[in-house]
């Protein structure tokens, strides 16, 4: 089967942007793109997106949320939690940082059983996280992935500096290293860079992912989550 997008299918490249742009907005543009109104909603919805921009736009309602301080933490009681022990049914998985100031259900205002988080030092997409996010997609039914960096991120630090770290630390750098240039390149810079090679990854390693992308099942968008404001600004592919 072609990976390659049809020319029905029901999310394009444009849409995918726009919709990490929405993603990204937080507070800042939640006024303009009518976000109050879709946050009320949304934080009292049960149903699940149906597609991959409905999942995108329920994330970036909760970051606006969030952002603003105005988070409701939705479905994060007990009782939630005995509703989803008998099956999980998340509609976005994440591969984001395992930085403790970057916990992505706080940031985007979900409770127990909304989102499949693969957590790790520099949101590497190496085959141990690749192989999660895929039974994310594939079994569990996840709209959307989205790699999400975040600001001051100490494994990109640590790589484009270069310098001798103790322990296994280094065995981070090879997957990072790859997308950065030390010698042009700010820390925000790199950090960019190695989102959107960890996106590139996440497309061209798996088969499986790249046949649901091309089905539109499926959407890859990445972002950086800046830890002071808690905003997520997009990065395009």
């Amino acid at each position: 089967m072609s990976t390659a997008p049809s020319a029905q299918s029901v999310f394009s490249r444009r849409d995918l942007f726009r919709c990490g742009a929405l993603l990204g907005a937080g507070a800042v543009a939640a006024g303009a793109l009518g976000l109050p109104a879709l946050a009320a909603a949304d934080a009292g919805e049960t149903a699940l997106p149906a597609t991959p921009a409905e999942a995108f736009a329920r994330l970036a309602a909760g970051n606006a949320r969030f952002s603003s301080g105005a988070a409701v933490g939705p479905e994060r009681t007990l009782a939630r939690l005995k509703e989803v022990a008998p099956q999980q049914k998340p509609f976005s998985a994440f591969l984001g940082c395992a930085d403790s100031r970057v916990p992505i259900e706080i940031a985007y205002d979900q409770g127990f059983g909304d989102i499949f988080v693969v957590r790790v030092a520099g949101n590497i997409a190496t085959p141990v996280e690749i192989a999660s996010l895929e039974f994310g997609s594939l079994v569990l039914g996840c709209k959307t992935i989205t790699v999400l960096g975040h600001s001051g991120c100490g494994a990109v630090k640590a790589a484009l500096a270069g310098a001798e770290v103790p322990g296994q630390i280094s065995t981070l750098f090879q997957y990072i290293v790859p997308a950065i240039d030390r010698q042009k390149m700010d820390l925000a810079q790199a950090t960019v860079a190695n989102v959107r090679y960890q996106m590139r990854k996440l497309r061209e390693a798996s088969p499986v992912l790249s046949r649901l992308v091309g089905e539109g099942k499926l959407a890859i968008a990445g972002g950086v989550f800046d830890i002071a404001a808690g905003t997520v600004a997009p990065v395009e592919a």
